[in-house]
């Protein structure tokens, strides 16, 4: 019996084990997509993100091939990553899920990637709350693009989101409201463990893991080269 017990409890912590190590691979290609999303759009140069908005951002999250289907009722799903800037740089990442639904015209399916960023405290804040809906809690409106943000334009006008949405490597409108914004709790315990929440994952108390380099990589490149080119 005891023998019968110790390799039930052996097969459990082995599932435990492939459990985990299936979700850190699913995070690590979600960071390898979020970096490409943003180095993509950013070598555009009269359509990226501009120097303004980059400098000017708290926080950056990035959905990569964000699922929208549409026949009639449109429908979204997606899993992302944000940092924050800390007193050290950008921090370690997080991990968000984005669902919600819009009523409208709209048949098909299509994968967009989205970039969300995050340009002032109260938009800072309600990425740190445990789920938020844009629209009703977070305003948010689509961003400028190009070298710079036109001065004419009224982006910063208490703007908590720019949002920057692309499909098929164009950028397109797409309205984020109605969607809610949640911890995505099993790829933040399969990579931080039990102990990290996404408000001090966030706030820089958590080291970044070694699979956030690319991310994070790409985050510092993005801004720099807004610098540079700009």
């Amino acid at each position: 019996m005891k023998r019968q017990v110790a390799l039930l409890l052996l097969m459990v912590a082995l599932t435990c084990v492939a459990w985990a190590s299936s979700l850190q691979k699913k995070a690590e290609k979600r960071l390898q997509n979020a970096s490409e999303v943003l180095q993509e759009i950013m070598d555009t140069p009269d359509k990226r993100i501009p120097e303004e908005v980059m400098e000017g951002a708290k926080c950056i999250a990035v959905i990569p091939h964000e699922i929208r289907a549409g026949l009639v009722f449109g429908a979204r799903h997606g899993k992302g990553v944000a940092t924050c800037r800390t007193e050290k740089g950008w921090g370690a990442p997080a991990f968000f899920t984005i669902t919600g639904g819009s009523w409208g015209a709209q048949i098909g399916l299509e994968g967009v990637d989205n970039v969300l960023m995050i340009m002032n405290q109260k938009g800072m804040d309600r990425l740190l709350s445990d789920k938020f809906q844009i629209g009703a809690e977070a305003s948010a409106t689509a961003g400028p693009v190009g070298r710079h943000a036109s001065a004419g334009t009224d982006w910063k006008l208490d703007t908590e989101i720019l949002s920057y949405a692309r499909a098929k490597g164009a950028f397109v409108g797409v309205s984020l409201d109605g969607a809610w914004v949640r911890p995505d709790n099993e790829a933040m315990l399969a990579v931080y463990g039990p102990n990290a929440s996404v408000r001090d994952v966030l706030l820089g108390n958590v080291p970044p893991p070694p699979l956030a380099s690319t991310f994070l990589a790409a985050i510092r490149s993005a801004e720099l080269r807004a610098k540079k080119e700009s």
